[in-house]
């Protein structure tokens, strides 16, 4: 008799050679909390864990295709929407998600690369805010990702706003929730903070890790998909991904000249440690 399968997360994003970020990050990340990694490519780059220096969209048909396949074929228990490359694409992707309205939708919005680099352009933000944020369960913009799409049209706010303004201004858009995440923010303590049902639902706080880490956002959202995909509500599933993620970043390592990227296998490798460390000499490293 076959094994049960376990619940499968789809995601649409950009691939990242360096595997720090986009579509591995969330293969590795669903994969590290039990799910089964699906995947539809919107974008092939350049870069490293430094930074990105070119970004190729697919052609829309191409995602399209890509999509339609595997979801006649395998029952879906999430969305994770990242690096979209285009406005075709969105506007493709808003089309094929409006098809599964009970399928919990989460975007993290990626509008530059953690080095600065600009991967979402004005019309692709517009097109976001209005064919898929109306769609979405749960948005993940960080702070800076926050205050310029809550502000879009107004660009001297951006600066000016709170993020409980910016939150407001995100959740009139149509998503269920947002979640601004606050490692951008001048603070001792990173404070993420979870907003739903026009109200702060809850604010977490965790410890400032040293350093500048690569995926760091594709991994929070990847984990918080893989949660309610395991049937986690949303409130459990962002403090289940948040400790996660955390570990991932204090587990972190700096395989190139760049930044560090976030050990998704943590536990593997502390398991592995742990036989290896036994002391029964029946182990041996490989």
């Amino acid at each position: 008799m076959a094994n049960q399968a376990p619940p499968s997360v789809l995601t649409f994003a950009g691939t990242d050679p360096s595997g720090g970020a986009g579509l591995q990050a969330d293969i590795l990340t669903f994969a590290s909390i039990g799910c089964h990694p699906l995947s539809v490519v919107t974008a092939i780059t350049v870069q490293d864990t430094r930074g990105v220096d070119g970004v190729l969209a697919m052609d829309a048909d191409w995602v399209n295709d890509q999509a339609r396949a595997i979801l006649e074929d395998v029952q879906v228990s999430a969305f994770k929407l990242g690096l979209l490359g285009s406005v075709e694409n969105i506007a493709v992707i808003a089309e094929i998600m409006a098809d599964y309205p009970d399928i919990p939708l989460l975007i993290d919005p990626i509008l530059t690369s953690g080095r600065g680099d600009d991967l979402t352009n004005d019309d692709m933000m517009d097109a976001m805010i209005e064919l898929l944020f109306p769609q979405a369960t749960l948005i993940t913009p960080n702070s800076l990702e926050a205050r310029r799409l809550a502000f879009a049209d107004a660009d001297d706010e951006v600066a000016l706003t709170s993020l409980d303004e910016a939150a407001a201004r995100l959740l009139e858009m149509g998503s269920e929730y947002v979640l601004i995440t606050g490692t951008h923010e001048r603070s001792l303590e990173v404070t993420n903070t979870l907003y739903g049902e026009n109200k702060l639902i809850k604010a977490y706080k965790w410890e400032r890790l040293a350093g500048s880490y690569h995926g760091s956002g594709c991994t929070l959202t990847s984990a918080i998909a893989a949660c309610m995909a395991h049937g986690l509500s949303i409130e459990e599933a962002v403090m289940e991904a948040q400790e996660y993620t955390w570990q991932t970043l204090k587990n972190g390592f700096r395989p190139g000249m760049g930044q560090f990227i976030p050990d998704r296998m943590f536990w593997a490798r502390d398991e592995e440690d742990a036989v290896v460390n036994s002391g029964d000499g029946s182990a041996k490293t490989h």
